[in-house]
């Protein structure tokens, strides 16, 4: 099982194109499955008193720990996993890791038929993602320019670029010199599934990125690297040793910055790609082009990126449909004017 997971992670990266950071995710759910498996294969064969594993009955494992998995394994898995602790959500995630892995499984021969497909997915509780309203967006862009430290306009950089482009953290980090065209304003990324897409930024980002760009080669030295003017290959930021930054870095940044302005915690780098996409659709933007400048490949998912709240709705509504325009009830923010 084990030759098999590798071939798989192998597949998703070569063919597949997956991120890193999908990769780990698909290891990781597949190694607690595998080591689940090897200890339920052990309660099958011979169970010990008062074990927290004992399948259901009828459950039999081969000692191959493959073609002998089935329904109630993966069910058992899940369970175990509730036990846990584990949330919903991480319990689908690591079920649709099984699937998949499953479904290569058939694909290539090895299974007749995927254990995993009968396997509901557990149901998530549905919540609006954390989006930043006018005012607290402003705090945290400036919350930077309070430290006089040579990182600030590098911090401050991050934080209006992830504003105004939507990116993922994984697309900015893995951002070179050679992938922004300064005086256009434009950027390319690479995103998920290896899908290439341009991406616009404002004027406030691209002077952010001039202001760090002047103490961009003096940190970059740090490294021992020396600035290749013709490939532009260096990354666009850097941590103090002048290497290219991590994730977990652009999270302890961000951390950083709804401390020193003061905003509420639970700020999560993905809530800036979430205001990105929420007011531009407040601003007009149409659905199918905020999709396309945040890569994704179902506008479902790009729905979710976006909140409007209810008056807003109702003015859109009352502003475009022609049996609303009249006779229309107020909203108390109008009753109130």
């Amino acid at each position: 099982m084990k030759q098999v997971m590798g071939d798989f992670l192998e597949y998703l990266e070569l063919e597949r194109g997956l991120s890193e950071n999908t990769l780990r995710a698909y290891g990781h759910d597949l190694e607690r499955f595998r080591e689940f498996v090897d200890e339920y294969e052990g309660a099958a064969l011979s169970p010990p008193k008062g074990t927290a594993l004992s399948p259901p009955k009828g459950a039999a494992l081969s000692p191959s720990g493959l073609d002998g998995i089935d329904t109630a394994t993966i069910r058992a898995h899940l369970a175990w996993l509730a036990r846990e602790g584990r949330s919903t959500r991480s319990q689908g995630r690591a079920l649709s890791a099984i699937r998949s892995f499953f479904r290569f499984t058939v694909e290539r021969g090895l299974l007749k038929a995927n254990p995993a497909s009968g396997v509901p997915t557990p149901k998530t509780p549905k919540k609006l993602p954390r989006h930043l309203r006018p005012g607290e967006i402003e705090a945290l862009l400036a919350a930077p320019d309070s430290r006089d430290d040579v990182m600030a306009p590098r911090d401050r950089a991050i934080l209006e670029l992830l504003y105004a482009a939507g990116l993922r953290v994984s697309e900015l980090v893995s951002l070179d010199w050679g992938d922004l065209d300064l005086p256009a304003r434009t950027l390319r990324v690479v995103g998920k599934g290896g899908k290439e897409r341009m991406v616009p930024f404002g004027q406030p980002a691209a002077e952010a990125l001039r202001s760090w760009l002047s103490e961009w080669d003096s940190i970059r030295a740090r490294d021992g690297a020396q600035a290749d003017d013709e490939t532009l290959s260096d990354p666009v930021f850097l941590n103090f040793k002048g290497g290219r930054l991590t994730d977990r870095s652009v999270r302890r940044i961000i951390d950083r910055a709804v401390d020193e302005s003061a905003l509420s915690l639970g700020v999560h780098p993905h809530a800036l790609r979430h205001t990105f996409a929420t007011h531009l659709l407040e601003g007009g933007a149409d659905l199918r082009a905020i999709q396309e400048l945040l890569g994704h490949a179902s506008l479902s998912t790009t729905q979710r990126y976006t909140h409007l709240d209810i008056d807003r709705l109702l003015h859109v509504y009352r502003e475009s449909h022609p049996a609303a325009r009249r006779n229309a009830p107020r909203t108390d923010s109008q009753r109130e004017r």
